[in-house]
Order: structure tokens, then C-alpha cells, then sequence
């Protein structure tokens, strides 16, 4: 092999008798994306088993415009002999005098042999150097079935390169590590935002802010005089969930909704026991007697969120205030018209004189203002741990492993890729923007600087495998039979589709548990995975290495179902719940009060965050929000990676599956007063990418 002048065969096979030669009609696909074409001169060499073309230089009938976004081009390539079965393809560019070097997006090439074989070729990449760039037959290969020397040479080449271009970095000690990068211009091209999503999230976070600049409440650091004036900043941007939750925010009914339903069910669990230091009585929570605790808990109607990851966490100071956040132990009751009822409240983690526990039956305000107390400890509790460390700290971290350890022809890679898409560049811009020293979350929110970093270090040590499964997260917290839980209907049928998706494909491809053992790269990526992302910690249950079809299968369904279905279940509703503050407030200004009979509306709106920090929430989780509009669904795959039949196939049932899911969904939320739409998969993006 002389891979110094490209070429995997002696010169002399090229020098054989040319009295008949044999054509290869290749056809070059440019992909559909703006700033794809290219006008630089483009070249190709087929290489095969039994040999390799020229070097050929692709042009045409269409010349200059032959590779033009969303156009093909064809040309013949002629041997002087077959080459045999062709194992892959050489790219590269050149730029022509005066004209610049510019990028180019290939999608795929094609190439019809003279047999009548047609080979493709999967690219779906960003050329922008004058290098030459190797790309395999599309057809999926393990490591250990890759024999041919030509793709073991250019396997090992590829990954050798990944291992270059995606390193590790460590953000702050304590949490998943994160790719290495200094800016998205370090970013490999192929994983950084298109131009239409970069336009767009520029726009979209640019116009909040300044529209609330324009109106003077995003410098303004006084207080809110009252709670209808919080319309000034409310009316700017309205969802029709937003809307209801304006109406509805103060009662209990909603306020129980929420824990099932919000953007954070995965907190509440069956109490059957209390906490000893939750000493609720049975005559403070049913002083009627219609119940009886003990009888309520046994029978499974009884429920608990307890915030204890936010006991003692140091807050941040706004606008020169103290902020607060309390750790509250929150119990709920299943009534018999099914809906789930706060009984009890409690702020901090320690039962005295000084933490008294509140109940529906105290004043109006008292009892709001303990529920208040709780939806602010709910915005930390959401944002740190089930959202940014649970989907897309853990994203990036399954991302950064594959493209580090997972060449394109195996199959894991072509699984997986679609479900990589933008989350790296989404999560450095948390990382600058809203989780930096000088980040939105950092100045704005009572848990921001080193109450951050406290949660998200605690949230990972409390982490398991099992929690990150949806199965046996509900049968864990013992939610199985709790009605009106639309996260929890939707959320395994989502679950049992794309593992069935998964069982199909990894199954055509591993015929035994052995296979799965000696596959080195995909060792390799779940060991990274164990390293880098759960940091070494065998308490999580996170496996180390895989020994089996179903350990795999079952990762892997967990990998695609936090990075589209779990996110999108704690993302898209952001701004729904939390674009009325009162309801969500990213911080409070004044301690919770020590006794009862103490507050009132004045106390609760010193309490709530101020103008501009209600500003900056609103704006944030606006963008947050925001749809992209070249948003991917669940299961659309519109780079085709695989080239065999049956995952094909395979691809056409999961999207089936899918639609049938969402029709279904549809139809239940139109007799459904607050419509559950997050795990619709049409309304389900395949990737971590906002």
C-alpha cells in the first residue's frame, strides 16, 4: 500500500492492456443545505478489491454548476479492468485560480458497476480543505468482520483522526466531561449548527431581550408593584398552555397537575412511609376525618417530592439582593375524582419550631406563598438535573463516544449519528451562555455560580441506570397506576417503539452474545461512556463493558430515548409553565416565612424576583423553547445511512409505529383540557438541539 501518493495498488495494475475497458457510471448527490455547493474542481478514485480507477476529475454537461445544493452529476469512470467489489471512494477538491476555496456538503455517491451491482456510498459531510477524504461502501461492518485490508486501513485512519478532532475536556470537576472545543468554529463541520439554525437562534435570542430593552424592564431592578403589571412583560410572548397556567397558577388541583404533567415528572414518587423528618399528622392533612393517612398511604394514595438536593445550597446574589431557595418536602393525595391534591408542605429539610408545616387549610397567602417556595425549588431541581444534566450533559457524552471510537460503516454509528445532531453545539452555547461566570443562569437564578455546580455534583452521585429507563423509573417510584399521568402513557409506548427499532436493527446485525463481546469500538465507546460521562462510578449501574444482544439493545434504546423523547418531554414545555414567573420563579428575593399568619400580598410580591430578572428568565426560556425550523422529528431520517434492505425496512416500521403514536395522541388531547404534546413524536425532535 502507498498511501503516501494515495493509491492502494502497485502502479503496475493501472498499466494493463486498455483495449477494453470497463465503465462506472457514478452519480454524486449534493446535499440540499445552504452553502453546499461548491466551484472548486472535484475528483474521485473507485478503489475495489481487485484494484482502484484513476484519479478522475468530475466534470460535465452542467460544468461549473455540476455541484450545486440539492443537484446530481453523473460521470463515467473508466478501468481497464473490473475493480472488482468496491470497498470504498476517494473525494477530494481543488480550488481553481482566482476563485476561492470554498466548502462543499456531498450527500452520497452512487456507483452502478458494469455487473450491474449499484454501490453507495454515505457521506453527509462538510469538505473544505484540498484533501483527500476516504469514504466506505454502505454497507455495515464490525471491526472484527472488517478483513480487507483497504477498510481496515481506512477504519483505522478515520478514528485516528476522531481522536483528534473530539477530545475530552472537563468543565468543572464532579460532572460529565464535555468535548474540548474554544469556540463552535473549533467544531468539526459536520457536527456544527446549519446556517438556517444558526440565523435562527441568533434572531430568536437577540429580539427577546431586545424587545423587553425597548420597554425598560430588562435593566430595571425594583420590585413588583403588582401581580397584574407582570402582564407588561407576560404580553409579549403567549402560548395557549401559558395563557391557562396564567389563570390557573394559584390552585391546587394545577399545582398538583404539574408534578405528573409539567416539565418535571420525574420527581414524585408513592409515599407509603413518611420521612421522619416530614412529621406530618393525620389530623393536619384530613382534619374532617374523611381519611386516614395511615389507611391513604397503604392504599397507594399518597405521594411525595422531596427536594433534598437543594438542602444547604449556597445562593447567588441579584442585583446586589441575597436570593433564597429552600429544599421542600412537598405530600399529595390522589383524591377520588382522581386528581392530585397538595395536603402538605414543608421548606426546609429539617423539622422546628421556625419550619412549620403548611396546609391548604392556613390563610390564602400563607399557603401560596409555601407553593411559591416549591415552584422555585422546582426551577432548580428541573433545570440542573433533570434537564441540562439528565438529557443534555449525558447527550453530548453518548455523542462525543461514538464519534471518538465509532467509524461510519459500523453500525451503531449509522444508527446513532441522527440522534447526535446539533448537540454539541447547543451544549457549548449553555456552557457560554447560561451556565459561564457571566451566564444568564448564573446571574438571574438563586442556584446560579456554586449552588450550580453543588446540585448538578450531587444529581450525578444520586444517578442510576435504572432512573434513566423509563420502565423501571416508573415501577421504582411506583407510579404504574396513577391516573391522568400523560408523561408516563406516552412515554413507555415511546419506550417499547423505538426498543422494538433497536431489537430489529442491533439483531440483523449481532447473531450472538460473542459478536457483541469481541466488537473492540463498541467496548470501547460504552467504557468512554462509563469513564467520561458517570465518571468511573459502578453505583450507577451504567455497564462497563457489554457481554450481551439485550444489554446492548437496551443502552442503546435509553441513549435515542433521552436524547429525543426525554428531552423533549422536559424542554419543549419551558416557557409553557415557566413564561408566567409567578407560577416558575428562577429565584426569590426574601426567606420563606417562620410562622404562620405573617404573610400577605405585599410579602409575597417582594418575594418574587424582580423586573429584571423576570425579564431575563422570560426571554431565556423563550428561546429555550423555540423550535427550529429545520427541526427533525423523531424517526426521519433524512440522511440515509443505511444501505441494506432489511434496516431500511426496518427505518419505514419505526416511522409507522410513530405515526400511529401521534394520531393517537392527537385524538386523546383534543378531550383534554391541558393537551399533553410533548411526547407526540411529530412534536419530538431526534436529537438534543435546543
Amino acid at each position: 500500500m502507498t498511501a503516501e501518493n494515495g493509491s492502494f495498488f502497485p502502479t503496475r495494475i493501472l498499466l494493463l492492456s486498455r483495449t477494453k475497458m470497463v465503465n462506472y457510471k457514478v452519480t454524486v448527490y449534493t446535499g440540499d443545505l445552504a452553502g453546499a455547493t461548491t466551484l472548486n474542481n472535484v475528483y474521485i478514485k473507485l478503489v475495489g478489491t481487485d484494484g482502484e480507477s484513476q484519479r478522475k476529475w468530475m466534470t460535465g454537461l452542467k460544468g461549473a454548476t455540476a455541484f450545486i445544493a440539492g443537484e446530481m452529476s453523473t460521470i463515467t469512470v473508466s478501468c481497464p479492468t473490473s475493480l472488482g467489489k468496491l470497498v470504498l471512494i476517494q473525494l477530494d477538491k481543488q480550488r481553481l485560480p482566482l476563485i476561492p476555496e470554498d466548502s462543499w456538503f456531498p450527500a452520497k455517491v452512487e456507483v452502478k458497476s458494469p455487473c450491474g451491482d449499484t454501490y453507495k456510498f454515505p457521506i453527509y459531510r462538510w469538505i473544505t480543505d484540498s484533501e483527500v477524504h476516504h469514504f466506505r461502501e454502505g454497507t455495515a461492518l464490525r471491526v472484527f468482520e472488517d478483513d480487507n485490508h483497504l477498510g481496515a486501513y481506512s477504519r483505522e485512519k478515520e478514528l485516528k483522526q476522531r481522536s483528534k478532532d473530539y477530545c475530552w475536556d472537563v468543565f468543572v470537576e464532579g460532572i460529565p466531561h464535555c468535548i474540548k472545543v474554544d469556540n463552535p468554529l473549533d467544531l468539526p463541520c459536520e457536527v456544527r449548527f446549519s446556517f438556517t439554525k444558526t440565523t435562527e437562534f441568533a434572531f430568536t435570542a437577540s429580539t427577546g431581550l431586545a424587545e423587553l430593552n425597548l420597554k425598560g424592564l430588562a435593566a430595571s431592578k425594583e420590585s413588583w408593584s403588582n401581580i397584574d403589571d407582570i402582564n407588561r412583560v407576560f404580553w409579549w410572548k403567549k402560548t395557549e398552555i401559558s395563557d391557562y397556567v396564567q389563570e390557573h397558577w394559584k390552585e391546587d388541583a394545577f399545582f398538583g397537575y404539574q408534578f405528573l404533567n409539567g416539565v418535571n415528572p420525574m420527581l414524585i414518587r408513592r409515599c407509603s412511609v413518611l420521612p421522619s423528618n416530614f412529621p406530618v399528622t393525620n389530623d393536619m392533612v384530613f382534619p374532617n376525618h374523611q381519611f386516614n393517612l395511615a389507611q391513604e398511604m397503604k392504599n397507594g394514595n399518597i405521594f411525595l417530592c422531596d427536594y433534598k438536593r437543594l438542602d444547604g445550597v449556597k445562593t447567588s446574589i441579584i442585583n446586589e439582593k441575597k436570593q433564597y431557595l429552600m429544599a421542600p418536602l412537598v405530600l399529595l393525595h390522589k383524591t377520588p375524582d382522581k386528581r392530585l391534591m397538595p395536603i402538605a408542605i414543608q421548606l426546609k429539610q429539617t423539622p422546628t419550631d421556625d419550619n412549620p408545616i403548611f396546609l391548604p387549610t392556613d390563610s390564602k397567602y400563607d399557603w401560596l406563598m409555601a407553593k411559591i417556595f416549591v415552584r422555585s425549588a422546582e426551577f432548580s431541581e428541573h433545570e440542573l438535573n433533570v434537564h441540562l444534566l439528565r438529557t443534555h450533559l449525558l447527550a453530548e457524552v453518548f455523542a462525543v463516544s461514538l464519534l471518538r471510537n465509532i467509524p461510519m460503516v459500523h453500525p451503531l454509528y449509522k444508527l446513532l449519528i441522527p440522534h447526535t445532531r446539533y448537540t454539541l453545539q447547543i451544549n457549548f452555547l449553555a456552557r457560554l451562555r447560561l451556565i459561564s461566570e457571566t451566564g444568564v443562569f448564573t446571574k438571574f437564578t438563586a442556584s446560579g455560580g456554586e449552588g450550580m455546580i453543588t446540585i448538578l455534583r450531587r444529581s450525578l452521585s444520586s444517578m442510576t441506570y435504572r432512573s434513566l429507563c423509563i420502565p423501571e423509573d416508573i415501577a421504582d417510584r411506583g407510579l404504574e397506576t396513577v391516573p391522568n399521568f400523560y408523561y408516563r402513557d406516552d412515554g413507555l409506548r415511546l419506550w417499547k417503539i423505538i426498543n422494538r427499532f433497536v431489537q430489529g436493527i442491533l439483531e440483523h446485525y449481532y447473531k450472538s452474545d460473542t459478536e457483541v463481546q469481541k466488537d473492540s469500538e463498541l467496548q470501547k465507546w460504552i467504557g468512554d461512556i462509563f469513564e467520561h460521562g458517570f465518571l468511573s462510578q459502578p453505583s450507577t449501574g451504567i455497564p462497563q463493558r457489554f457481554t450481551t444482544v439485550p444489554e446492548l439493545v437496551k443502552f442503546v434504546t435509553m441513549v435515542i430515548f433521552t436524547g429525543s423523547c426525554q428531552h423533549a418531554a422536559v424542554n419543549s414545555g419551558q416557557y409553557d409553565y415557566g413564561g408566567w414567573m409567578p407560577n416558575t420563579p428562577t429565584s426569590l428575593q426574601q426567606p420563606p416565612p417562620t410562622k404562620k399568619g405573617t404573610t400577605n400580598e405585599a410579602t409575597m410580591l417582594k418575594t418574587l424576583p424582580d423586573v429584571s430578572t423576570t425579564a431575563q428568565g422570560m426571554a431565556t426560556l423563550w428561546l429555550l423553547s423555540k423550535q427550529s425550523s429545520d427541526f427533525v422529528p423523531l424517526g426521519q431520517y433524512p440522511e440515509e445511512h443505511f444501505t441494506e434492505e432489511i434496516p431500511r425496512q426496518l427505518i419505514k416500521d419505526f416511522q409507522a409505529e410513530l405515526k400511529t403514536l401521534s394520531s393517537e395522541i392527537k385524538e386523546r388531547n383534543s378531550t383534554l383540557e391541558i393537551p399533553y404534546t410533548y411526547m407526540n413524536p411529530a412534536e419530538v425532535e431526534n436529537s438534543v438541539a435546543i
